[in-house]
């Protein structure tokens, strides 16, 4: 995989990695009733970035990454909000499915934690980027909404 599809393989992804399976049953710390709604509330936005990586939905990005987002991708590259939202307008991505799997909610006051595993199927410029991948992705509740400041993944076998 050359290097700048997997750049390009993780602006577009990141969002999206995190959308649980059906059959995932998401763990978390949370011990009660409102911890299990903010725990829904998560798991919502991440199906919603499920949908918005398949149907290539930039405005999802700008409403839910914070000014001050960062991601790693599995290279060690640093990448912002305007990056990612820019990766998103373009068609070269296509997914065929994103399957998470051994998702872990983690709440911390008014953070979110996010760790998983999903096996993607796409293809970028016509390469495929298809394989499994760990990450972490943290969620910041600012003035009432949830928004996405921090995002690392990394390739697996």
């Amino acid at each position: 995989m050359q290097h700048n599809s997997v750049l390009l393989l993780v602006l577009a992804l990141a969002p999206a990695l995190a959308a649980p399976a059906s059959a995932t049953r998401p763990q978390t710390n949370g011990a009660g009733p409102r911890d299990e709604e903010i725990v829904r509330e998560i798991l919502d936005l991440e199906r919603q970035a499920k949908e918005a990586a398949i149907h290539r939905d930039a405005s999802f990005s700008e409403r839910t990454l914070a000014d001050d987002y960062v991601a790693i991708s599995p290279l060690g590259q640093v990448i912002n909000k305007a990056d990612t939202v820019a990766a998103r307008k373009t068609a070269q991505l296509r997914y065929d499915s994103i399957d998470v799997t051994e998702m872990v909610v983690r709440l911390y006051g008014n953070t979110a934690v996010v760790t998983a595993r999903a096996d993607v199927k796409g293809k970028e410029l016509g390469e495929d980027f298809s394989g499994p991948y760990r990450f972490t992705r943290v969620w910041v509740r600012r003035n009432g909404h949830w928004l996405t400041v921090s995002y690392q993944a990394t390739v697996t076998r």
